[in-house]
């Protein structure tokens, strides 16, 4: 991995912002969920303070230094942020009955902490409004924390596309994003200096109850301004950089600029490891350059969803636009290279930054990485396949790797190369023979114990926290197992969020199709609540539906029609309660259809098979 940037340890600045208005830490720095349960442990991290060991790159563990400062932090008079109780931020800004949430962290538990910590040093006030900077859940997700079940109703503000880009993530491929986010945060992993440190945006990601609460304005422009409590707001919309949904906002009256996710004191992904759409870097690019023209000027302080603020105008221009060279460097590199014949894996081998971006630590590969941000680029503009037609058509992993071990003379003499490969200093070879090893032969206990500690040697070595991790929990999985899932996204409080249509879509991606190619049914459910009624046809191995007003006649007579209201169907769908339900036609039509679902698997191997 890339070293640390020249100087980067000697230069005091950063530690200095981190701790700049500091009020007061949650002590115990512990939180738990009703069961007693710890979901989230900031003192655990109190080994940071010693110096950088042999088990950890110095740049990751500078960084996991200063994204481990916990506590309430005055921004500005009337501005403050609560950092470090979870993996990202929660912003308070005051108004005039109370005060504006912006980003209510992962989880309730963490959410409503946090809340307390704010009312302990600034005293008791209501929560007037909630806003969402963007779509990803550590800043939805502890939304029922600082608003609980019956609150009374206030704004809840989101960007344009939020619910839509919240369900696509956390329902439609929730699990799948959930399981692996648990490799790349190694928030399972025991922290310590051979363990988890921190995966350079934060610390790691909470597990504690995530909810959310649907949003009731939407931000739909740039330019939008907006008052609530008192407090103005000029938004700035920037879909598809960081997230597909998500949004910047600058408060004149406080001179402050809140760059969401858009700017932090690291390379981001253009490409996550947990999973996600591609980002646009070029998009990206452009929106840190027009946050910089409508809003640098006029701006003090940059604050953000992560990390601690950037103060004085000088500090705010060198963040925005070198990070807003450091996207468009890559993006524009990597089509030139992709222009000259060189696929992804090329590319990420050959390109390099600019000294002048490379050196500054906001730019350096704490959480994305230029290796797989390329590849996001690349992936982006020309997919999975690079052009040769050897790889048009391979065999899956475990077939895959039986043939290499097979060529190799079997698991022994695999395991023998991959050492030589090891002790040459080639690791990266010899975990992929090692790979091979484990997925033709998974019985073999000296082929995994082998690629653990292999895993654990690149894993020390790194300077991105999210490879870190994943190769010390894979070296965790070969050595101890599955490690479970601790949180389920996709809960009742999430689903209930969601739109009707998110709901059948949600359904839909779970129909087992080759069980269901010869069933066909079509269910209507007229809600009553929406004045709307949804018509849902299964054929093919394949649930479709379309909506219509009511009083509008369906285009033929459903097997089976419900009458309900919203609330009603999703108790319908949680647990087969017909329970205030009109129907006319047959009932069996719910278990036929409840019979074709797969449950997912929230516990799937990563590095096994």
């Amino acid at each position: 991995m890339t070293a640390l940037a020249p100087g980067a340890t000697e230069d005091t600045t950063d530690f200095a912002d981190a701790d700049r208005g500091f009020l007061g830490a949650l002590t115990p720095g512990r939180v738990t969920d009703g069961g007693g349960r710890v979901v989230w442990d900031g003192d655990a991290y109190s080994f940071l303070q010693g110096p950088c060991p042999d088990t950890a790159h110095p740049g990751l563990w500078r960084q996991s230094r200063l994204a481990s400062r916990q506590g309430l932090f005055e921004v500005v008079e009337g501005i403050y942020q609560v950092r470090g109780l979870d993996l990202s931020n929660m912003t308070l800004v005051e108004g005039d009955r109370g005060v504006v949430v912006i980003d209510p962290l992962r989880s309730a538990e963490c959410a409503a902490a946090a809340l307390a910590l704010y009312r302990e040093h600034r005293g008791d006030r209501p929560v007037t409004a909630l806003i969402y900077s963007h779509s990803h859940v550590d800043h939805f997700g502890g939304a029922r924390g600082v608003l609980p079940l019956g609150h009374d109703p206030v704004p809840v503000l989101a960007p344009s596309g939020f619910l839509e880009h919240a369900a696509g993530e956390s329902v439609d491929a929730g699990v799948a994003m959930t399981r692996r986010a648990v490799y790349m945060y190694g928030s399972e992993l025991p922290k310590g200096p051979a363990g988890q440190i921190g995966c350079g945006l934060g610390q790691t990601a909470s597990t504690g109850t995530v909810t959310l609460i649907p949003p009731t304005v939407h931000v739909t422009r740039t330019g939008q301004d907006e008052t609530i409590d008192g407090v103005r707001m000029i938004f700035q919309l920037t879909p598809g950089a960081e997230a597909p949904a998500e949004m910047n906002f600058h408060f004149p009256a406080k001179r402050v600029l809140c760059m969401a996710e858009n700017a932090t004191h690291t390379m981001h992904n253009v490409l996550t490891l947990r999973g996600a759409q591609v980002r646009d870097a070029r998009l990206w690019a452009h929106y840190l350059n027009e946050a910089l023209v409508l809003f640098g000027n006029a701006s003090d302080v940059v604050i953000a969803s992560h990390h601690w603020p950037t103060w004085s105008r000088e500090g705010i221009h060198r963040l925005l636009s070198h990070q807003r060279d450091l996207y468009a460097y890559l993006h524009d590199q990597t089509l030139r290279l992709i222009n000259r014949g060189l696929t992804g894996s090329e590319i990420a081998e050959e390109l390099t930054l600019p000294p002048a971006l490379e050196r500054l630590g906001s730019n350096r590969g704490y959480y994305g990485s230029l290796s797989h941000n390329v590849k996001a680029v690349y992936q982006r503009y020309m997919g999975w396949f690079d052009g040769n037609p050897a790889h048009l058509w391979q065999h899956p992993p475990v077939a895959e790797a039986r043939r290499y071990v097979d060529c190799l003379g079997g698991t022994d003499a695999t395991v023998a190369k991959a050492g030589e490969y090891a002790d040459a200093g080639d690791l990266r070879f010899a975990v992929t023979l090692l790979g091979h090893a484990v997925f033709a032969d998974p019985g073999h206990a000296r082929a995994a114990e082998e690629l653990a500690l292999l895993y654990e040697r690149l894993g020390h070595g790194c300077e991105n926290g999210p490879w870190r991790n994943f190769y010390l929990m894979g070296a965790r999985e070969l050595r101890q197992g599955v490690t479970r899932t601790p949180v389920v996204i996709a809960n009742p409080d999430v689903m209930a969020a969601l739109t009707v249509d998110q709901l059948i879509d949600s359904l839909a991606i779970r129909v087992n199709g080759p069980k269901a190619w010869d069933v066909h049914l079509t269910i209507d459910w007229r809600l009553t609540d929406e004045h709307r009624s949804w018509h849902l046809t299964l054929s093919n191995g394949a649930l479709t539906y379309f909506s219509t007003q009511d009083g509008r006649p369906a285009v033929r007579h459903a097997d089976l029609t419900l009458t309900l209201t919203r609330p009603e169907l999703h108790r319908l769908l949680a647990g087969g309660r017909f329970e205030g339900v009109e129907h006319e036609g047959d009932l069996k039509v719910v278990a036929t259809l409840v019979g074709l679902l797969d449950a997912a698997d929230q516990d799937f191997p990563i590095v096994t098979p």
